[in-house]
């Protein structure tokens, strides 16, 4: 036994869907900013210590009438920011995107994962007042898991046994799976899980235990909260109060930011980093996790040929490509993802432009002049601007790619797995979670129709598997099957870097790598100076 201790729905409907709204990258007209413009000093930092007190004002984009605050419906980034200070989970990420116990302050497994026993801290309460206990976390998974109403997290752990959960006291509950279920704690992490009470709970008016109290939501125009007094973590939060509003475009949150109304703007495009510091602010830069895809359908022609699959993987020249599109900013893509993962394998080779190669596979394959058709969305800034790059960079190897703009509505709607060639978009999940959803057989966003058994096999050996040095040496295995083409029909050129506008004042705001806006959605540490 090991221990760990510490004191039905569209793809449009997930994770896909969260990062359209709001994942932001730096525009192809962006500033060309130096890596510290980016930063508020240390000395800055230094200089000034936490204080209580003030009203945080927020401008996003990207919010609509659609929004959510219900603990398990996140549907868009917006409503990420807005749920993620209301509510905790058994476990969160941490800055490095590596999960750590939240809720939960020891969490158990047998021997091959498939029972997990999960105790609480002590005195941790809701909002109104009433201790969180193992009965609120197994009614949390019997809401996400009901049947005639799965939320959107049902998907990641359908093969938990309801029926065999047991409380085993007030703060202790044996949690038992189908089958071996080792990436629990990272899914746990992840953007569904967070616990709410067993009697009374109201998604319009909720009540959670997270840093902030619920005080008034107006879908797609604003929020407020309030601070809680009793926060089990008692240090935070340093501010009384968040405002969240919506803003139409970037524009309006610019002029919001520089004249004092908000004291921090999410998710701006690169070219608004000189206006940011012109206005005396900081633009805050992250390399986050965050992906667009250009993905390959391998079951039909000419992708089905892993030599045109690898050919298109190598016109493209993916330093040219991330700074005509980011200015420099972002992390290079090798066409596997998770990048910040413990199980990324950075050994392998970075796939480099080679055009004479990639002209000498299409033409084994019988397609010395490939004309193809490429279905483009505006899903994050950039993406286009990305496709555009592509297509002239495959011109060089005699491939011609016509780009077929459509709405992202469309692009996710219902014909997203009927698509040849296409753009995509995934926030950060945990590796075995893109795995399942995107590169196994029935998974629900596989796109690519990705279906190669030996990597299959190897991922059911990976969720059996409890040792974090034998899963790294079997991701780094699944991963090569990746990169080389067999198991994925994904061109991963870049990973898409985050912008946040921090105003005058404003302290305590640090980047995270899972490429959530704002350092991962946590304002429980910003004050205000």
């Amino acid at each position: 036994m090991t221990k760990d201790t510490h004191d039905h729905y569209t793809r449009r409907d997930v994770l896909k869907r969260g990062a359209a709204a709001g994942a932001v990258a730096l525009g192809s007209g962006a500033f060309l900013a130096s890596p510290r413009a980016g930063y508020a000093s240390a000395d800055e930092e230094s200089s000034q210590h936490p204080k209580r007190g003030g009203n945080l004002r927020i401008g996003v984009t990207g919010g609509s009438t659609s929004d959510s605050i219900d603990a398990g419906m996140y549907i868009s980034q917006v409503s990420g920011l807005m749920i993620y200070q209301l509510y905790d989970s058994l476990y969160a990420f941490d800055k490095n995107a590596r999960p750590q116990l939240s809720l939960a302050k020891e969490v158990e497994h047998n021997k091959d994962a498939s029972v997990w026993t999960v105790r609480l801290r002590d005195g941790v309460t809701f909002h109104n007042g009433k201790d969180v206990t193992a009965e609120d976390v197994a009614y949390t998974f019997r809401r996400i898991l009901n049947p005639k109403k799965p939320l959107i997290g049902a998907v990641f752990i359908k093969k938990m046994d309801l029926k065999g959960i047991k409380i085993l006291d007030k703060h202790t509950l044996r949690i038992p799976f189908h089958v071996p279920f080792a990436q629990f704690p990272e899914v746990q992490a992840t953007y569904f899980y967070f616990i709410v009470p067993s009697v009374g709970y109201n998604p319009k008016a909720p009540i959670g235990s997270g840093p902030f109290e619920f005080r008034s939501f107006t879908p797609g125009q604003q929020a407020t909260f309030v601070r809680n007094p009793h926060y089990w973590q008692s240090q935070f939060p340093y501010v009384d109060q968040v405002v969240i509003t919506d803003f139409a475009d970037e524009t309006s949150q610019l002029n919001a930011l520089s004249s004092g109304q908000i004291d921090l703007a999410a998710s701006l495009s690169g070219s608004s980093i000189p206006l940011v510091k012109a206005a005396g602010g900081t633009a805050q830069i992250a390399d986050g996790m965050f992906y667009a895809p250009l993905a390959m359908r391998m079951d039909v022609a000419p992708f089905n040929d892993i030599r045109v699959r690898q050919a298109l993987r190598l016109v493209v020249d993916r330093k040219q490509m991330r700074d005509l599109v980011f200015s420099g900013h972002g992390i290079i893509g090798n066409d596997i993802f998770g990048y910040y993962e413990p199980t990324y394998d950075h050994a392998l080779p970075q796939r480099e432009v080679d055009v004479a190669e990639a002209r000498k596979l299409l033409r084994r394959a019988g397609h010395t002049k490939l004309n193809i058709t490429f279905i483009a969305a505006d899903v994050a800034a950039g993406a286009l601007r990305g496709a555009q790059i592509f297509a002239q960079q495959a011109a060089a190897a005699g491939v011609t790619v016509n780009i077929k703009q459509v709405p992202v509505s469309t692009l996710f709607g219902p014909n997203y797995l009927h698509w040849h060639f296409f753009q995509d978009l995934w926030a950060y999940n945990p590796y075995v979670l893109n795995v399942e959803n995107d590169l196994l057989p029935g998974g629900i966003f596989n796109g690519c129709h990705a279906n190669y058994p030996p990597y299959t096999k190897l991922w059911g050996k990976l969720t059996r598997t409890v040792n974090p040095s034998e899963q790294k040496d079997i991701a780094h295995e699944m991963q090569r099957m990746e990169w080389d083409g067999h198991a994925s029909g994904n061109i991963i050129p870049y990973f898409i870097p985050t912008i946040d506008g921090i105003g005058k004042g404003v302290f305590g705001l640090t980047p995270s790598k899972t490429g959530n806006y704002l350092g991962g959605f946590d304002l429980k540490t910003v004050w205000l100076g």
